[in-house]
């Protein structure tokens, strides 16, 4: 059954209004939201704000590093220590390692450039952070509803945002209504702010439908695996931030890790595999698997030989982030609302950083709403949001910043020695700029072009499998929903995908949702276990022949990162 079939049965929907509705509650969509109610304080005005969540709780669905420059948080709540912000392990060291199989090179710390200093930043939980803003945003009056997820953009007869739907809840995998069925409701907004961070379902289909990505750079993604340990004391060092380049990435596919000593003998360690990669064999999750393998690696897990604690893996989880920077930016206002934070693509790859960019982002776009609602405006453009960003020390900062990935499209060593210069040497202040012209699908080869990869089995110690990994993500999803994961044409996957390119969605996704099996007759047929899902968004992104199309489950649905 349709949805629309569904509102003819059931509807209308029960509808709410607001003056602003925010779609996400990460650091973006809460930051819009405590500004927002900031401003109505101090201007004596009211305002009406509702936040809306697809994670079981803020912070569920956050995934990242993470190193935080505490400069938008500070503009947001100058007094955030006393406050209790989990902003507690400081920055005491930087490392950039270049890696090969056996060995590594550390960089001069007087050789790193300014985006690669951390110097004044904080290694975090980006969850914890999230779920304390959430706690600001409701001492502040914000409206959070968790468990519920976006599921349709509102419109009205001119075209303009007006508000989302919810998802319907208790349809059953046939798409019928089961016993417990009750459906979405709207809520009506007179400005929408979209905060579903990278490759959003809903931000999306705004980019398409008001053409917001013209001139502009085709986005780039990268997928981030994590995993947090708790490791031996004494291989412990507070504070401690490491990056690694090259091994096991070969010279002409983007990738690098991260390994950041938390308080409280704790590690965050990851990889980042950019998903404009050729070869169709590549795992971004076994690259991950053996990347820990390396001596410089492991390290910080073993040592019973010596007598230390074994370490032990905590969590895991994946997500997709942006990396096309300012050049992918794409237009972030249309009539009636807004992209801010991951959404839109304000990280900043060159420092592998996004929650500052994502709050400023959040604020500025508060700022116009603010103003429009008390001008009594509503459903039109808010261009102060995107002339304030033109003006503010983001853009400056994304601006140095927007050849980084671009240079590595030219091979790990042109990549590392023009980044090199233009940030160390030019301090960003290089006279060109780079574009690229494709997505990052469109750059897969095909299997016989390439050397399959053979990876090696996990030991269950160091190294490990997507689902003992996902198992500890703490992802979970309704069974008798419809699948999230929705295929155009379900003969594309083994007519296309697995006789061209050897089934790489059975590689790309790090939680197992994709596996090609066997018919009776032995014939193909793909696999989707849907309620694996960690909300990465690979899939969407990479898929060779965009057939695959994520789109929302029932709220509540998907990881629930603890620690994260």
């Amino acid at each position: 059954m349709t949805n629309q079939e569904i509102l003819a049965r059931f509807g209308p929907r029960e509808a709410m209004a607001y003056d602003v509705v925010v779609v996400g509650g990460g650091p973006a969509g809460l930051a819009t939201a405590i500004r927002l109610k900031q401003l109505a304080t101090e201007k004596g005005r009211e305002l009406s704000v509702v936040v809306l969540e697809k994670g079981s709780e803020p912070g569920a669905h956050i995934l990242s590093g993470a190193v935080m420059d505490p400069i938008a948080l500070t503009e947001l709540f100058p007094d955030w220590k006393a406050m209790g912000a989990p902003l507690n392990q400081p920055v005491t060291d930087d490392a950039m390692i270049f890696l090969s199989e056996k060995s590594g090179f550390r960089t001069p710390n007087f050789l790193l450039p300014a985006c690669s200093q951390n110097h004044g930043n904080y290694i975090v939980s980006l969850g914890a952070v999230t779920r304390w803003m959430a706690q600001q945003a409701e001492n502040l009056g914000v409206e959070i509803f968790p468990g519920f997820a976006a599921a349709e953009v509102l419109y009205n007869a001119s075209g303009a945002v007006t508000g989302v739907a919810t998802g319907n809840l208790g349809v059953g995998k046939d798409g019928e209504p089961g016993e417990n069925f009750q459906i979405g409701m709207e809520l009506l907004a007179k400005y929408t702010i979209f905060a579903e961070g990278a490759r959003g379902h809903l931000g999306k289909q705004l980019i398409a439908r008001y053409k917001l990505d013209d001139g502009c750079d085709p986005q780039t993604y990268g997928i981030g695996i994590k995993e947090l340990w708790e490791i031996d004391p004494a291989r412990h060092q507070p504070g401690f931030v490491m990056h690694t380049a090259g091994w096991p990435m070969d010279n002409a596919t983007y990738g690098g890790s991260f390994l950041y000593h938390m308080e409280d003998n704790k590690i965050a360690m990851g990889f980042i595999t950019g998903l404009d990669y050729t070869n169709p064999y590549l795992s971004p999750f076994e690259e991950f698997q053996r990347w820990k393998t390396h001596p410089n690696i492991r390290y910080y897990l073993e040592g019973q030989d010596k007598g230390l604690k074994p370490a032990k893996r905590l969590a895991y989880g994946a997500r997709a982030i942006t990396a096309g920077g300012l050049m992918s930016l794409p237009k972030t206002v249309f009539p009636g609302g807004a992209l801010v934070g991951c959404e839109a693509g304000y990280l900043n790859v060159s420092r592998i950083k996004g929650s500052h960019a994502a709050i400023k982002s959040g604020m500025l776009a508060a700022d116009a709403a603010f103003e429009a609602v008390t001008g009594g405006r509503q459903h039109d453009e808010l261009s102060a949001y995107p002339e304030a960003f033109e003006k503010s020390w983001l853009y400056t900062e994304l601006n140095k910043s927007r050849n980084f990935k671009a240079w590595f499209k030219r091979g790990l060593t042109v990549g590392t020695l023009m980044n090199g210069i233009e940030q160390f040497a030019l301090k960003g202040n290089f006279p060109w700029t780079l574009r690229r012209d494709k997505p990052d699908h469109a750059y897969l080869k095909t299997a016989a072009e390439c050397t399959p990869i053979v990876y090696p089995k996990p030991d269950g110690k160091l190294t490990f499998d997507r689902l003992s990994s996902v198992f500890i993500s703490n992802t979970n999803h309704e069974e008798q929903q419809p699948a999230h994961l929705t295929l155009r044409d379900a003969a594309v996957p083994v007519a296309i995908n697995l006789a061209k390119y050897a089934g790489p969605e059975a590689r790309y996704c790090p939680a197992g949702v994709y596996e090609f099996v066997k018919n009776a007759d032995n014939s193909d047929r793909l696999q989707i276990n849907a309620q694996n899902c960690v909300h990465c968004k690979t899939c969407d992104i990479k898929d060779p022949t965009q057939n695959i199309v994520w789109v929302t489950p029932e709220g509540g649905g998907g990881p629930n990162y603890a620690g994260m």
